[in-house]
């Protein structure tokens, strides 16, 4: 029976390494590479374990594109950028929700499932935007800015969203900036973000003058120029798209700028077959996966608060969380973050 039970198991885990190598075998490691049939099989009594445990929690697991292809592919039940999986915690039936991403993305998945349980896989891990800014330096902006609306991108924490008319993301910004009333805004906490916003309104032909704070992606803040040049230069029928997290004057040189949804959108209408990809490493190995007859140059970048999601800490989530893990949030606050996001939500459509 043990023999039996034995071999059960092995068959089990060499089914699941293969499932898992018909997914990533297109999908590169940023050491260098691309993922093994090894890798898989070293996988797999994790996604196989954590599987078995979502079902029996009625748990769903939303993975943010930028995590690693072993959650994104092997075990996440949604995955996307922050709006999707905004959207999917909203509308989820689940009992509980594991959110693979960084903590506001939690945090906000919480705001909308207030009775709910929400963990997260890699703890506290933060974001440099949503981190650059506090909700009482958003009051004082206010304060010096009497009657002007004030949007905030969704990378940011509650007390922020809490201070905001409405949140925004990546891919609607740029919509919902149009539909506020008057002719000044102040955005947080993406100073490059706020660049890119007032020069695409001004080219709409609705300008408005954006009042900004915060700080800068870690990631999308250090490409310059120069890498777009070198793209072009070693890959003459390329295609260099960049997202609006990147400095005005590189993405003044990209053939699309866009969210991770829309990026995604270009490479799956475009005909072209080489890509610079001037954004996080996790959103290149989705690409790579879904589109293998493509090729993508990926300079750097690798959002190391996004990685720290790993099926080790997933399966210890879902069994056992430490505190940490578990996303509580003060009703009060969660109500007063959450009609700027309802309000996003409303002006999205």
């Amino acid at each position: 029976m043990h023999m039996l039970q034995t071999l059960n198991k092995e068959a089990q885990l060499t089914e699941e390494a293969h499932r898992l190598y018909g997914l990533l075998k297109s999908v590169s490691k940023p050491e260098g590479g691309q993922w093994t049939y090894d890798d898989c099989l070293k996988a797999a009594p994790y996604t196989l374990a954590i599987n078995r445990f979502k079902k029996e929690q009625n748990a769903v697991i939303l993975a943010h594109s930028y995590t690693t292809p072993d959650l994104v592919y092997g075990v996440a039940d949604y995955r996307g950028d922050s709006y999707e999986l905004a959207l999917k915690a909203r509308d989820s039936s689940a009992d509980v929700i594991v959110f693979a991403g960084v903590w506001f993305m939690a945090e906000t998945a919480k705001i909308l499932n207030p009775s709910k349980k929400v963990l997260i896989p890699a703890g506290h891990a933060g974001c440099t935007l949503a981190d650059a800014i506090t909700g009482p330096q958003v009051q004082q902006l206010r304060a010096e800015h009497p009657g002007v609306p004030a949007l905030c991108y969704i990378n940011s924490l509650a007390e922020v969203k809490a201070q905001c008319d409405c949140c925004v993301t990546s891919g609607n910004v740029f919509d919902i900036a149009q539909k506020m009333p008057g002719d000044e805004l102040i955005f947080v906490p993406d100073l490059l973000m706020a660049q890119n916003l007032e020069a695409e309104l001004k080219r709409r032909g609705t300008p408005k003058k954006i009042i900004a704070a915060g700080g800068s992606c870690y990631v999308h803040g250090k490409y310059r120029p120069e890498d777009v040049q070198k793209l072009r230069a070693e890959h003459p029928d390329i295609q260099v798209v960049a997202h609006p997290e990147c400095p005005i004057e590189v993405c003044r040189l990209c053939d699309y700028m866009g969210s991770t949804k829309g990026m995604s959108a270009y490479v799956a209408g475009s005909d072209a077959k080489c890509y610079g990809m001037l954004t996080e490493f996790g959103l290149v190995n989705r690409l790579e996966a879904e589109h293998p007859d493509k090729k993508f140059i990926w300079p750097f970048g690798i959002c190391e608060y996004m990685k720290r999601n790993t099926l080790e800490n997933t399966l210890e989530a879902l069994i056992d969380p430490h505190p940490d893990q578990v996303v509580q949030m003060d009703p009060a606050l969660a109500a007063a973050a959450q009609k700027a996001i309802d309000k996003m939500f409303e002006l999205a459509q």
